[in-house]
């Protein structure tokens, strides 16, 4: 049988559609196409594409057993190094971690394993194959771990799956982090999904607190000395919205990325009046930035009624950082890209209101400390773009609440904690961080393999301190 050198393609919403509703754009694929995926797979004696997963994922491992139809086995490898597969078939950058790495790749496409982990994931899901809760021994020792996003949550589902009594605590009503309020629902589905690996880390005997802000109910030093936790992993992501700070950013009708996709995602707007969460977009949005949070905050205006968006971007296309994929199917549902541009003011109406976006055109100069050419302005190039809102999506930095309430705990001059790469150690006994408060915002996956190395570093630390 003749080698298949392309992916096979991915189910989708007609753009058309899906443009107007919040349901979830790629629909997965079914098992013969699954198995047909799988089968691609050279089965290669010196597999490279582990080394690209953040979490170490038995890659080789989970496929083979996909292409027998064995679907039950495949994500029981894959749930032997990853506590949320659902969520990372969905969201992680494959194109750019183990799908890099694969052998495939050279001469056609490589595997689509994010699409093989979303397919066992669903089909673990739908068959509900969940064991019986676990308890936890009445002498295990505690750790705690402060944010329940993807970095937290990996670390819980490691720790409790070692015995651990595992207690997160969450400043907001839901538990989930980013996974809740910043992904839309049309890319991650909050109950069907998010809620469901949520609560598979419960039944591991992980305990959820929610509205517990740490740093005011309790500091990090409290939970040690007086509530007795051994450890403590601190995972509060980068939920700091970043502004530009050009003028006009504080009239009506201007949001941060954060708040507008908090609003929609974790306060359910997009179900209003349902939910009494009002959110006005405005016939014509603009979003500036190029990442995936613009792509999610674009299409997402586009979904609560917006006539027209924007996309205000002030490189070319080639350096936009958000997925391929998210840029695909942004241009499909009619977003208008407006690259090479540099907003500069945010001009108002009379009354305090959105009227237009004041930009500079921009050329590519040499590469500066990222890589990428520079944008230089063009002289005499400015114009205005008439926008009724404006989303600031240029990037989200750390809350620093945790930091300013640990003293011994040091950060860098952004507010990032500092924090041993390898196992999350930071400057303070007993206490380890990792995923965007370390790092500042990066993928879900990143954040995951953050929490996974922490997890392994406090086992470790828990057992010599005896």
């Amino acid at each position: 049988m003749a080698l298949v050198m392309k992916k096979y393609t991915m189910p989708e919403q007609d753009p058309a559609i899906r443009a107007h509703n919040f349901e979830e754009v790629a629909l997965g694929y079914d098992e013969e196409t699954a198995i047909a995926e799988a089968s691609r797979c050279l089965n290669c004696q010196k597999p490279r594409c582990v080394q690209g997963c953040p979490v170490q994922i038995d890659i080789p491992g989970f496929i083979a057993k996909m292409k027998t139809g064995d679907f039950s086995d495949a994500i029981e490898v894959i749930k032997g190094s990853n506590s949320l597969p659902a969520v990372c078939g969905r969201v992680c950058p494959q194109e750019n971690q183990c799908e890099k790495y694969c052998v495939m790749g050279i001469k056609g496409e490589p595997v689509g394993i994010g699409r093989l982990e979303r397919f066992a994931a669903d089909y673990d899901l739908n068959e509900q194959q969940k064991g019986a809760p676990v308890q936890c021994a009445s002498d295990a020792k505690k750790v705690a771990i402060v944010g329940s996003g993807p970095a937290g949550l990996s670390a819980a589902g490691e720790l409790a799956k070692k015995g651990y009594k595992v207690t997160i605590f969450e400043a907001l009503h839901k538990a989930g982090g980013v996974l809740s309020y910043g992904i839309p629902e049309f890319r991650l589905p909050k109950e069907k999904i998010v809620q469901v690996e949520i609560d598979d880390l419960k039944k591991l005997g992980v305990e959820i607190r929610l509205n517990t802000v740490i740093g005011k109910l309790y500091t990090v030093d409290e939970l040690m000395q007086e509530e007795d936790f051994g450890a403590v992993f601190v995972a509060t992501g980068a939920g700091l919205p970043s502004f530009m700070h050009i003028p006009g950013e504080n009239l009506n009708g201007v949001y941060s990325a954060n708040e507008f996709l908090t609003r929609c995602n974790l306060m359910k707007a997009y179900k209003f009046p349902q939910y009494h969460t009002p959110l006005k977009v405005g016939g014509t949005v603009a979003v500036i930035g190029g990442g995936n949070v613009a792509m999610d905050a674009a299409r997402t205006s586009l979904r609560l009624g917006a006539d027209h968006v924007y996309i205000v971007y002030r490189r070319s296309e080639k350096e936009l950082p958000a997925r391929l994929e998210e840029v695909h199917h942004a241009k499909d549902e009619g977003i208008d890209f407006r690259l090479l541009n540099n907003p500069v003011e945010i001009i108002g109406s009379d009354d305090g209101n959105v009227k237009s976006l004041h930009c500079i055109k921009m050329e590519l100069g040499e590469p500066d400390s990222s890589g990428r050419r520079r944008p230089v302005p063009v002289a005499g190039s400015e114009f205005d773009l008439p926008v009724e809102t404006v989303i600031v999506a240029i990037g989200q930095g750390p809350n620093p609440l945790v930091q300013s309430t640990t003293p011994d705990m040091l950060t860098n001059k952004r507010g990032n904690i500092i924090a041993d790469e390898e196992t999350g150690a930071t400057t303070k006994e007993g206490v380890f961080a990792g995923g965007d408060i370390v790092t500042g915002a990066a993928t879900v996956i990143l954040a995951m393999g953050a929490g996974k190395k922490a997890a392994q570093a406090i086992d470790k630390y828990l057992k010599d301190k005896g």
